[in-house]
């Protein structure tokens, strides 16, 4: 592979390609000038050195030692403190991962008067909390966090790193991993664990048409992204026993290129994601007839309508309402199913739900392998008794 490589005999410290280096890659370190992780090899810094003192060169990689990297650390997500319920969830798959190699799961905390939030994730059963707390981290700002981010794994050396999949995480996880010249899987749906500590990324590939089985086992730490509601969250256990450990913040970790003018608070807004009930239309819903059962028998639940994609694409709802792996995971007490065929993508989005009911006249559609209970039939058929009957009028019918 390819490095920046710099000759200090040439070098005169004009620190030229400290000040052109977009990325903060390179700087004074014992009177000499050093490149860290954060470089992507854009070769800004050669063509602003007076004296050709810096070079791309191939540099061999060094064959890792596996067992230097212990643990597997967990990003907290959160905002002003409350923690978002992905990080428990990520805890979970941590602490059945770490069983697995006979090892330790660590947190990362991040953000601004946080310390005392810290100990509600000791009582998940995690070894330790590093907790990065000053007042210039309160507000999430991807180049400093990724600063901080380095600092803690160089600090804790896990072989293993979990992010939530969701938009603070995609813009973070990717960021940090870079910086280690490591592997990094998104949105992973299943993880497993080999003894030698290799992590078994999956998630759909190829439109959905596969499973990919990822490995990173060259480098570390090995980082993945991974959805909310796919995991199980851990119970909370009744012997605390971690502890927690506030991380030093200094002045190049607190270095950002983004000037934060103004902050606004975002209206809430629906979230499909917690419905404990869901009905989901599907291509097999062909016109407004057939969303207004849907939307009635959600009412009449207590629930909310859910789309595939391609219902979406129609312009037949919101992307807010679309499930699967190119909208959102769901994982409620109920889904209803109408016309969904039961795509790769779409299952891996709510095969986690307690209970799974499917209508399709196809009796050989995908999605019955999922579900729980299966029914063949004609949604414009069923929908109406089954509305009927949940209303408690008298029919005959069923």
């Amino acid at each position: 592979m390819s490095g920046i490589v710099i000759d200090h005999n040439k070098c005169i410290k004009c620190l030229a390609c400290i000040k052109a280096c977009p990325f903060n890659a390179l700087s004074l370190e014992n009177d000499k000038i050093e490149v860290n992780a954060a470089c992507r090899l854009c070769k800004v810094c050669i063509g602003v050195c007076p004296t050709q003192a810096i070079s791309l060169q191939d540099v061999i990689k060094k064959v890792i030692d596996k067992n230097l990297y212990q643990g597997i650390l967990v990003y907290v997500e959160h905002t002003d403190g409350n923690i978002h319920p992905v990080t428990y969830e990520l805890i979970g798959k941590a602490l059945e991962l770490a069983k697995k190699i006979d090892q330790q799961v660590y947190c990362l905390f991040i953000g601004e008067n946080i310390k005392e939030k810290a100990n509600v994730l000791l009582e998940y059963g995690v070894a330790k909390v590093l907790v990065y707390d000053h007042l210039d981290l309160r507000y999430f700002r991807v180049d400093n966090y990724a600063n901080v981010f380095e600092s803690a794994i160089k600090k804790l050396m896990p072989n293993t790193v979990l992010v939530g999949a969701t938009t603070t995480g995609r813009s973070l996880a990717p960021r940090v991993a870079v910086r280690f010249k490591t592997g990094l899987t998104a949105d992973t749906t299943i993880l497993q664990m080999r003894e030698n500590t290799d992590l078994v990324q999956i998630r759909p590939a190829f439109g959905g048409n596969i499973m990919a089985q990822i490995l990173t086992t060259k480098t570390r730490p090995q980082f993945a992204t991974v959805r909310y509601k796919v995991m199980d969250a851990p119970q909370k256990v009744t012997n605390v026993t971690g502890s927690i450990e506030i991380g030093v913040v200094n002045e190049s970790m607190l270095k950002s290129k983004i000037e934060l003018l103004e902050v606004k608070r975002k209206e809430a807004t629906f979230e499909i994601s917690e419905a404990e009930v869901i009905v989901v239309a599907g291509n097999g819903v062909k016109d407004e007839k057939g969303l207004k059962l849907v939307s009635e028998l959600a009412e009449l639940l207590d629930g909310v309508v859910g789309m595939t994609r391609p219902m979406i694409e129609k312009g037949t709802g919101s992307y807010l309402q679309q499930i699967g792996l190119s909208g959102r995971s769901v994982k409620p007490k109920l889904i209803i199913t109408c016309g969904v065929s039961g795509a790769i993508q779409f299952v891996a989005g709510m095969d986690k739900s307690d209970t799974i009911i499917a209508i399709n006249s196809d009796p050989n559609a995908p999605i019955f392998k999922t579900a729980h209970y299966a029914v063949v039939s004609d949604l414009y058929e069923v929908l109406p008794l089954l509305i009927k009957q949940i209303k408690g009028e008298i029919i005959n019918e069923l």
